[in-house]
């Protein structure tokens, strides 16, 4: 295990702007950390207390790489006008978490940790809802309480697609980060016609000044898919011109290892969490939906 901050006053530069951001946030929630084989894990409750439809799932939203529960609030708010939603920070990715992330098998520590946190946090049946990092860790939970997962552009299925272009806005940020340079790495990340806030660029370029930053893991066993394709419903979905995993690349997976055919994003880039939150709420409805009926 290996921290991930550059030092206590980088941790504490995360937890600042994290800690900040969540207090702002207008949508009725609540904060709680519980302790797990990962380390302590932050987690943002939002809707709790709304009424719900007898038997409705909870959704457990799971962010990717470099992102956390502070930067998924345009999504929470649409998720939580709806379900009650679990917003967690990973641990060993900045955010409100533990600081040490796994050196092997990450998914496969992922998965149990997440098995964890929905037995002794949530504690009901759950809508998974993973993004990137997210989705991959998702992928590797066999939690009973799972009855539905829905992916965007998750990790896991396959390799992801690292082009000069990506390593031209990827390189100068994580080297000497400024707001310009994550304003162009975001664009980079968005679609054609995203315009990323200076809010999130600012996050961005604290990251790379204060964060070791982690590669994407590798795809998972095929036992994982047969396990996760026999016990739940499984969504999967891409934005249209994501530059990490585009349509042409996950199309294949998403068939022969979940058997269900990839939902493309118009539009959107890998950032489709920002650019594309009510179209995946109503992925997160047929989740549900399919979920309760068990079609």
């Amino acid at each position: 295990m290996a921290s991930l901050y550059r030092s206590a006053e980088a941790h504490q530069k995360i937890r600042d702007w994290c800690t900040t951001r969540i207090g702002r946030w207008p949508t009725a929630h609540r904060t709680a950390e519980i302790s797990t084989g990962a380390g302590p894990t932050h987690l943002v409750v939002a809707n709790e207390d709304a009424q719900r439809p007898l038997g409705a799932p909870a959704v457990v939203l799971l962010p990717g790489t470099n992102f956390n529960a502070a930067t998924s609030l345009v999504l929470a708010t649409e998720l939580a006008r709806h379900w009650t939603t679990y917003l967690l920070d990973v641990p060993g990715q900045p955010g409100l978490s533990g600081p040490d992330r796994p050196s092997r098998h990450r998914l496969a520590f992922y998965g149990q940790w997440l098995g964890e946190v929905l037995d002794h946090a949530v504690g009901r049946p759950a809508i998974l809802l993973g993004h990137s990092l997210g989705g991959g860790i998702a992928l590797a939970c066999d939690s009973p309480l799972i009855s539905g997962r829905v992916l965007i552009s998750p990790a896991g299925l396959t390799r992801l697609s690292v082009s000069r272009r990506v390593l031209s806005a990827t390189l100068p940020w994580l080297l000497r980060p400024t707001d310009t340079r994550s304003t162009r790495l975001l664009r980079m990340m968005s679609g054609p016609h995203g315009a990323p806030g200076v809010e999130l660029a600012a996050w961005m370029t604290l990251v790379a000044g204060n964060c070791r930053s982690s590669l994407a893991p590798a795809p998972l066993p095929p036992s994982t898919f047969a396990q996760a394709r026999n016990a739940a419903v499984n969504l999967v979905a891409t934005g249209e011109h994501d530059v990490f995993l585009p349509p042409a690349r996950l199309r294949t997976p998403t068939t022969r290892d979940l058997h269900t055919r990839l939902h493309v994003l118009p539009g959107a880039g890998h950032l489709a969490t920002e650019e594309a939150p009510r179209r995946i709420s109503t992925l997160v409805a047929e989740a549900v939906r399919r979920g309760t009926t068990g079609r």
